[in-house]
């Protein structure tokens, strides 16, 4: 099989590249229209732009299940190739689709009976729920295109076809684009459907990337033969995928509960500092998203040489990814300590925005340069099977370490000065910790498992 021979012969630092290339451009284009999407959203009002914001934490448990899956669909579909089982493969795919479409079917009734609550809980305000409430009903109600998104992207990249991944994403990424500002503002004819508008133009983009998805997996994807007739679901894979979706998506989790607790938080200084929260996590994924490609890139490489038995190409890979990822890190330091003024004023950013915004931007973006390496190592647990590391990492940084320490330093400020940039710096708190838990982690992997393995050759 093609992808089989170019994962297990193809230099490393080329076939990481090639590989991980097209995802890094689909993954930006897509942060693009998500920093977009929110620049549209802040020209309705500040409260629509807090109103999106305080919603992230309900769709990061959304997505949280379906990359969960994803991620564990990856792991088991690679190896399985290395191993050249093409049974268990193709179970793979069909039994990771029966797990997506119960999750879907989970979060409908969570979009539709719990999205008024969830804004009520946090003290909101009537404006602010009622914008949420419209976003997030939409999002979570017709979430069936991220489900199909997610896991046939998955496949493609899990096979070595990270090209049309990259063109199905940025076909939805694109699709979202032109009609958000239609669907918001009422353009072409079309209502002005304001917050829900945009939650429309979201939903159609995943629905069109999800159809491609289906198509290239159809037409050109060899490796793997997706056969839905007589089909029941296996318990061996289906718990094989959980065993490493489940930490991943405890992870995901874990940032959805960071987020709603860091929203508690500042909203006791001010509405104005949760917007300013949301602002950053769009920017921030103009950084992340790169790492994110990277890593979708890294893991079929490192889960198909492990199921190879060969040490020096999973070492290669892990190597390089960590040296590109520090690099792109470094990068996003620069561009957020430089002109953070003008990165808010993107977002129609008020005075009492700037004021904030600026040095908190600032000073959270100096854990970029310890989150580069702990986000490969963490993807390398995953791909080598030990989910539950990865897990453990995310659980330090986000709950462990960023939430307690947030929450010292705002009762700290609160009795003080009254100044919320102190909060920002348990972001830098957390990621040294995580980092450095990682690299024990790996130490410990390393002498327990990796080393084990036979060296095997870069050819």
């Amino acid at each position: 099989m093609a992808a089989e021979n170019k994962m297990g012969t193809m230099p490393v630092n080329k076939l990481l590249i090639t590989m991980s290339l097209p995802m890094m451009a689909s993954m930006l284009v897509q942060a693009l229209y998500n920093v977009v999407d929110s620049i549209f959203v802040a020209m309705i009002g500040e409260d629509a732009l807090t109103a999106v914001s305080m919603a992230f934490p309900m769709q990061m448990l959304m997505f949280a299940s379906a990359i969960g899956t994803g991620v564990g669909l990856n792991a088991l579909l690679s190896r399985s190739l290395g191993q050249k089982n093409q049974e268990l493969a193709d179970k793979s795919t069909v039994n990771a689709m029966f797990i997506e479409a119960i999750a879907f079917v989970i979060f409908f009734f969570v979009g539709l009976f719990l999205s008024r609550p969830f804004y009520n809980i946090q003290n909101a305000g009537e404006v602010i729920t009622n914008y949420g409430v419209e976003y997030l009903q939409t999002i979570m109600m017709l979430s069936f295109g991220v489900y199909a998104q997610v896991l046939f992207e998955r496949m493609l990249i899990s096979t070595g076809r990270t090209k049309y991944s990259m063109i199905t994403q940025m076909i939805g990424a694109v699709t979202n684009l032109i009609l958000d500002p239609i669907m918001i503002f009422g353009l072409l004819g079309f209502p002005a459907l304001g917050v829900r508008g945009a939650a429309i133009a979201t939903v159609i983009g995943q629905c069109v990337a999800a159809t491609a998805a289906i198509i290239f997996n159809v037409k050109v994807n060899t490796d793997i033969n997706i056969q839905l007739k007589g089909f029941r679901p296996d318990a061996k894979v289906i718990g094989t995928i959980l065993s490493v979706g489940i930490p991943s998506m405890i992870m995901q989790a874990v940032g959805s509960v960071m987020t709603f607790g860091f929203n508690k938080i500042l909203i006791y200084f001010s509405t104005t500092a949760v917007a300013v929260f949301g602002v950053y996590f769009k920017l921030n994924s103009i950084i992340f998203m790169p790492i994110f490609g990277l890593n979708n890139g890294m893991v079929p490489i490192v889960a198909y040489n492990y199921g190879a038995e060969n040490r020096k190409r999973m070492l290669d890979a892990i190597k390089y990814s960590a040296i590109y990822a520090t690099a792109l890190m470094i990068v996003g330091l620069i561009l957020l300590e430089a002109i953070p003024d003008k990165l808010l004023m993107l977002f129609s950013a008020s005075d009492d925005m700037l004021a904030i915004g600026v040095p908190a931007l600032r000073i959270i973006c100096i854990h970029f340069i310890f989150a580069g390496p702990a986000i490969i190592l963490s993807s390398t647990f995953q791909a080598l099977g030990y989910g539950i590391f990865s897990m453990f990492i995310s659980l330090i940084r986000q709950l462990l370490v960023l939430l307690p320490a947030a929450i010292i330093l705002a009762v700290i400020a609160w009795h003080t000065s009254g100044d919320v940039n102190l909060v920002w710096w348990s972001f830098v708190i957390a990621e040294i910790s995580s980092l450095s838990t990682a690299i024990i982690f790996f130490r410990h992997l390393y002498k327990k498992v990796i080393v084990n393995i036979p060296v095997g050759s870069e050819l």
